[in-house]
């Protein structure tokens, strides 16, 4: 065999290689020195405005009407053009009527058929939505957020959602504002949402209950309006269901048999409610999931798990009952065991950080398992639980991600990355989102590594909410 060609071609190539300059770092590797730089350098609200036009993949713990913008939501329930023939009244006075138990219930918001059952002297307490004034209706706003101090997780499970009350069973309301979150997530690079709702519990215009085929079809053909196509955010949903009620197996059972017969954008099922409910605990739930599955093959299981102050065993038992997301996850490290199993990637953490705070579940950062998680190798990712009544964004999430816990760019597109794996999407959709999400990184790192970097950090239009505002000062 003659080797004197390849030795001469291994010569060439040598030569050549030691008179080429030093080939530079990745442009990956570039972004993030130029990211370290930003994030020490910026101030607050620059670093905001270069977050907000991050690409941010998916919001995977993202509960539906708890995510809606107040004031889009008061816009929309009062406009005929949307509601027709609906009307809604929002309680304004309290503790006017003898025998009245509910009296801190102000500002509930019922439908007219709940008003004209009530007495006289109840219904002289309540005001139709559409005719408050400026200053009552942006009471009635507030009052759906949590946004001052005192407030805390009594008053967000016990009284914010009582006042959401028939406004958020409208499927007409319904379906308006999630296209209004689809367009203000686009707005900050989200391109996923799996949002958690109740497909039957859905009200006719009439107060009575609405079929829930009705009710799906409805905002099925709103998704599929142009406006709604235009914000370039994907959505499903996952059923989910209040796991400390009487009848909660048996809704088990009612949102597999759901799911199976929507799965053109139903995705999965949850179980939320407050874990410090006792009547909620995972092991409740072992025969009804070993049942399901024995039936209903391919459908996703995530479950609120770990939002609580004391340790325990919940999420350990969750991931018993088949779930491969775990929400929240705030008592992770208290479990030795289950950080051994979770950093051989059986799970995904959805982490909620703005939730965590503004619920009390952390007094600060300090407390929280995210960046030990993250760092240890379990497969976790940002989300924004309830934006609308935490009057937050994604935006918010990456920017105390970010401060809190000094996460760098590789960190952050890992993050991203990881919700869109461990989505219930159809295999099709997800390596399309995939594919699309690597993309807009690869364009943001190389449009941000030149040299005007300045002047397009100039150009973003973020928009800041009142948990900015409280946090950082941040106001545009």
């Amino acid at each position: 065999m003659n080797l004197r060609p390849l030795l001469k071609s291994l010569l060439t190539a040598f030569v050549l290689a030691a008179s080429s300059p030093i080939l530079p770092v990745s442009a990956v590797e570039a972004f993030d020195a130029r990211f370290e730089a930003m994030k020490t350098n910026l101030s607050k609200a620059d670093l905001f405005r270069l977050l907000y036009a991050v690409p941010k993949a998916a919001d995977l713990h993202h509960h539906a009407g708890g995510c809606w913008r107040m004031e889009d939501l008061y816009r929309v329930a009062t406009d005929k053009a949307v509601v027709g023939d609906a009307r809604f009244y929002t309680r304004i006075k309290a503790g006017t009527c003898a025998g009245d138990t509910n009296a801190w219930r102000k500002f509930t918001t019922i439908s007219a058929l709940q008003w004209d059952a009530l007495g006289e002297c109840a219904r002289g307490e309540y005001a139709a939505l559409d005719s408050l004034d400026a200053a009552t209706a942006r009471e009635w706003m507030d009052s759906l957020r949590l946004d001052r101090a005192g407030e805390g997780r009594d008053e967000f499970f016990e009284q914010i959602w009582p006042r959401l009350g028939a406004v958020g069973r409208n499927p007409k309301v319904f379906a308006e504002m999630l296209v209004e979150t689809m367009r203000r997530y686009g707005a900050e690079g989200v391109r996923y949402i799996e949002a958690q709702a109740i497909p039957d519990l859905f009200d006719a215009p009439d107060g009575t209950v609405l079929d829930p085929e009705e009710g799906n079809r409805i905002v099925v053909a709103r998704l599929a309006k142009p406006d709604a196509v235009a914000t370039g955010v994907t959505v499903r949903f996952q059923f989910v269901v209040l796991r400390f009620t009487p009848t909660a197996v048996a809704r088990v059972e009612q949102a597999y048999d759901w799911v199976t017969r929507h799965r053109d954008l139903w995705v999965g099922i949850n179980m939320a409610g407050r874990e410090d409910n006792d009547k909620g605990h995972p092991r409740r739930f072992l025969d009804v999931y070993r049942r399901m599955r024995l039936k209903h093959p391919g459908v996703g299981l995530a479950i609120h798990a770990g939002e609580v102050d004391e340790p325990n065993s919940h999420m350990r038992d969750t991931l018993l009952l088949g779930a491969t997301r775990l929400g929240h996850g705030n008592n992770v490290l208290t479990d030795d065991d289950l950080v051994l199993h979770l950093r051989h990637g059986v799970a995904f953490v959805e982490i909620n950080l703005v939730s965590n705070l503004v619920l009390e579940y952390v007094d600060d950062y300090r407390q929280h398992h995210f960046a030990e998680m993250l760092r240890l190798g379990i497969p976790c990712g940002l989300s924004t639980d309830d934006s609308g009544m935490w009057d937050s964004g994604m935006t918010d999430e990456y920017m105390t991600a970010v401060t809190e816990f000094n996460l760098t760019w590789e960190e952050l597109v890992r993050c991203g990355r990881n919700s869109l794996r461990w989505s219930f999407l159809d295999a099709k959709t997800k390596e399309r989102l995939l594919a699309e999400y690597d993309r807009d990184v690869a364009a943001f790192e190389k449009a941000w590594s030149g040299d005007d970097w300045k002047a397009r950090l100039a150009a973003v239009k973020p928009t800041a909410y009142g948990f900015a505002r409280r946090r950082w000062g941040i106001a545009y």
